[in-house]
């Protein structure tokens, strides 16, 4: 039973963790058509994102890809994100589907993100047939173990973030000063805070809810008791996870 001080996730805020918690997924696009197959046929393909400020999947593509064209000619698809890794029984654990359409994301903020998530995509963002995508969405269906299994609407997944636009600019400021002057503290929430192993956690990422590690191939979500909305919140509530680490 679950402690009555520890508040009980939403299907909506738990699809929004597994959403930001991940960094890759199976993307669903409708195939244009062509010698490869019928229009219309379902086609999957593993692909890497991140998420914006407010949840919305970000794609770096490549107009070579499959995937890609077939977003060209119909920008509706789905991006399954899986929950299940590591589990002994799979389908017990949560997975979300989201469901929605793509559009050209053209901001250096946005791009930058996604590098951050990813910093091998940095080698090739800049060639000319590479693109990024933002997913609106419209609907998300979430199956979290046996039984539990929610529709929503894409609106009540994604968060407002009309008040954090601040946070927005600052938020390469906070990272590098975080990697740079606080790498021990980075460390203390990945080994202490969140339970994982190893040293070279870095940060790559702060939005209203949390904060993005990375360690080589593992990702890490650590999340906020309180949103933040610029710089000075965000530095307010690194600070007390930090203490709270060093307290055990």
């Amino acid at each position: 039973m679950a402690d009555a001080k520890t508040p009980v996730d939403t299907p909506e805020t738990l699809s929004r963790k597994l959403v930001r918690r991940h960094d890759r997924g199976v993307l669903s696009t409708v195939h244009r058509g062509d010698e490869n197959g019928p229009a219309g046929q379902a086609y999957g393909s593993l692909v890497l994102y991140a998420c914006d400020h407010a949840a919305h999947p970000l794609l770096l593509i490549s107009d070579l890809a499959d995937h890609t064209k077939n977003l060209r000619a119909n920008p509706r698809c789905s991006l399954l994100v899986d929950g299940t890794g590591g589990l002994a029984e799979p389908l017990t654990g949560p997975r979300v589907t989201l469901m929605g359409t793509v559009e050209p994301a053209d901001e250096p903020a946005l791009l930058n993100r996604f590098t951050a998530r990813h910093p091998g995509s940095a080698f090739y963002a800049g060639f000319g047939d590479f693109h990024l995508f933002r997913m609106r969405i419209d609907r998300a269906h979430l199956v979290a173990g046996f039984g539990r299994i929610h529709w929503m609407d894409g609106a009540a997944v994604i968060i407002d973030t009309a008040d954090a636009g601040a946070l927005a600019d600052q938020e390469s400021g906070v990272v590098e000063h975080m990697n740079e002057d606080h790498a021990d503290a980075v460390g203390l929430y990945a080994n202490v805070i969140l339970g994982l192993p190893g040293v070279g956690w870095r940060l790559t990422g702060v939005d209203p809810e949390g904060a993005d590690l990375r360690r080589g191939g593992d990702t890490a979500r650590l999340p906020f008791d309180k949103p933040v909305t610029d710089a000075e919140t965000a530095r307010v509530e690194l600070v007390r996870l930090v203490k709270r680490a060093r307290t055990g």
